[in-house]
């Protein structure tokens, strides 16, 4: 019986590890494919709310952290993508944060440049009520695509608000919270960006 016993044990031992080894295996041989989706699909986002023709960089290889700041929404790490053109910075995409939704915080990915022009937006994670907060997702209408070519400054301050609070932006039917989290996010953001070039120096790269 004990013998019995150590051997089916001996068995189960074996075919565990076989079964480590070859997820393992399989792991490192896909590593490397999945890494290459993601940084294409990435990009793929980029390219909806940056013009390529606006930089000649890499926006992938060029990834820093910036912690601790409430203009984006949280005090954890965002990732922020420096645009070039010939070696000069003239622009950024930024993660931020609206944490003020109506079923919770909204990730967004803003582009703006230096100078307080929003170049594009993009809601990349929301738990909004569907049919209502929803309309935020570009899957859903392109309301988001009204923030493209905005300026944000003392001057135009006002104008970032829903059309309720007096502002440039259409509410949603039933449902102004979320319209309303997302502008003032977006408004917080791109006027953050507008201080990048002289704090750049200051941020880690991601891969640090």
């Amino acid at each position: 019986m004990l013998k019995s016993i150590r051997h089916h044990g001996l068995i189960l031992a074996v075919f565990a590890a076989a079964t480590t080894g070859l997820a393992a295996t399989v792991y490192t041989i896909t590593k490397s494919t999945i890494d290459n989706q993601a940084l294409i699909q990435q990009q793929k986002l980029f390219d909806q709310i940056i013009s390529p023709n606006l930089y000649d960089n890499n926006l992938t290889k060029e990834c820093y952290l910036v912690s601790k700041n409430e203009a984006l929404g949280s005090s954890l790490p965002h990732h922020l993508y420096i645009a070039r053109k010939a070696g000069k910075p003239i622009a950024a995409i930024i993660e931020s944060i609206a944490p003020d939704g109506y079923s919770g915080a909204i990730k967004l990915l803003v582009a703006a440049d230096f100078h307080g022009k929003v170049l594009g937006v993009r809601v990349t994670e929301h738990h909004e009520t569907p049919g209502l907060g929803d309309k935020i997702d570009i899957r859903i209408s392109n309301w988001i695509n009204h923030f493209s070519g905005k300026k944000i400054d003392l001057e135009h301050s006002s104008h970032w608000a829903v059309k309720k609070d007096g502002g440039d932006f259409d509410q949603f039917t039933g449902a102004t919270i979320t319209p309303r989290a997302v502008i003032n996010a977006t408004k917080r953001t791109a006027m953050f960006i507008q201080s990048v070039p002289q704090k750049l120096p200051t941020y880690p790269t991601c891969s640090n």
